[in-house]
């Protein structure tokens, strides 16, 4: 079997956004930023600071890490999944994970499935199957590893009511942390009233909602030599953010909290210029059924979700997200296994060092390991009674 660069991604449409007379004017408005060395609570922005020290020890609470069970993987290359956003798809076991979460003092990961998530699969039967299988076995991993192995439980989605389903047995049931969701499913974006009576549910248990991109179909992207992990991946994170404030969602289930990968992509940069639209002449001419929005009101939204450090750990990355939250919405992500190629290996066993760039001691046992904790408390009280 040949390994292919460009994955099957068979039956997807293209990406569509709610709201579309809109989607190709909102970048009328111009972006501004702090001025360079202007202080903050998080300490001087986009200036060169000196390394501080990081904390030592196993503390680290990973809440962007991936799993890959048997069958879940076997399944991705038997349908030409050789590569996940343009990276080899890697291999992955629970003794790998364990060797990895220890050299670089991780103290717990919650593990989740990666793009394409199910949806690769025959809605139905074997999309549901695949669902609960993955979601089983990470819940077995749970309790054998109790202190170590946390859940974000996959969704058959785009099936909706397979999905409410399955999230409602994985949080009821199984006691998932969370659930992981996909920037968009077959061109629809989080945010689509499609998605409302998932939602619904989520909210009622309060949950917590990893969010992930999901590659770009080719003949929605620009042809370029690029992997989608480079570039799209932060793209898409920062559409299905727009589309999901822009909608509502993030104000109609104030229980949902969820969490943005890599440093919510491009949303921080973009945060002023998004609530902008609304002082220019496009806010005159908004779509009916799509909420209008102010500087004010983005600004208050974008500052609740949740930040992870995957891929992210740097002044730049780091100072652009503390700009637009408090740290205690930061949370740390390695991104393993996907980056197993990009992590340092140096002697201090340090996955992030960037972190400590902008970051000190006890700054990055806020990102690294309490804030994330606040937000899964099963995971806290096993940690904890370990």
């Amino acid at each position: 079997m040949n390994e292919s660069d460009t994955p099957s991604r068979a039956g997807v449409s293209r990406r569509r956004m709610l709201g579309g007379a809109v989607a190709g004017t909102l970048g009328v408005a111009a972006a501004t930023a702090l001025p360079l060395g202007t202080s903050t609570r998080f300490g001087a922005v986009g200036t060169a600071r000196a390394q501080q020290p990081a904390p030592s020890g196993t503390y680290r609470i990973d809440l962007h890490s991936h799993v890959l069970p048997p069958d879940y993987r076997a399944a991705l290359l038997s349908h030409g999944h050789f590569t996940i956003g343009g990276y080899p798809t890697p291999q992955w076991s629970p003794e790998s994970a364990l060797e990895f979460m220890d050299y670089y003092g991780i103290q717990a990961q919650a593990l989740s499935v990666s793009d394409p998530g199910v949806g690769f699969l025959p809605a139905g039967k074997e999309a549901n199957d695949m669902a609960r299988y993955c979601n089983d076995y990470v819940a077995g991993l749970t309790k054998q590893h109790p202190t170590r192995f946390g859940s974000f439980a996959v969704l058959p989605m785009p099936d909706i009511a397979a999905s409410v389903a399955e999230a409602i047995y994985a949080l009821d049931v199984l006691h998932a942390d969370g659930i992981v969701l996909l920037s968009a499913y077959n061109g629809v974006y989080l945010g689509d009233p499609l998605y409302e009576p998932l939602m619904i549910a989520l909210n009622d248990r309060k949950a917590y909602v990893f969010v992930h991109p999901a590659a770009i179909p080719d003949d929605a992207k620009p042809k370029l030599p690029l992997p989608d992990f480079l570039e799209e991946f932060t793209f898409d994170t920062t559409r299905a953010a727009t589309m999901m404030m822009l909608t509502g969602v993030t104000q109609r289930y104030p229980n949902i909290r969820f969490q943005l990968s890599h440093a919510g992509g491009t949303l921080p940069f973009l945060s002023w210029r998004i609530g902008v639209a609304s002082e220019t002449a496009i806010g005159e001419n908004w779509p009916d059924g799509l909420g209008k929005p102010s500087l004010l009101d983005t600004k208050t939204q974008i500052s609740r979700f949740f930040y992870d450090t995957a891929l992210s750990a740097s002044n730049a990355a780091m100072s652009a997200v503390s700009a637009v939250t408090t740290r205690d919405h930061i949370v740390f992500g390695s991104d393993w296994p996907f980056s197993a190629t990009t992590l340092p290996q140096s002697g201090t066993h340090d996955p992030a060092p960037g972190l400590s760039d902008i970051f000190d001691a006890e700054q990055r046992m806020e990102v690294e390991h309490h804030a994330p904790l606040r937000q899964l408390p099963r995971l806290a009280a096993a940690v904890n009674a370990g």
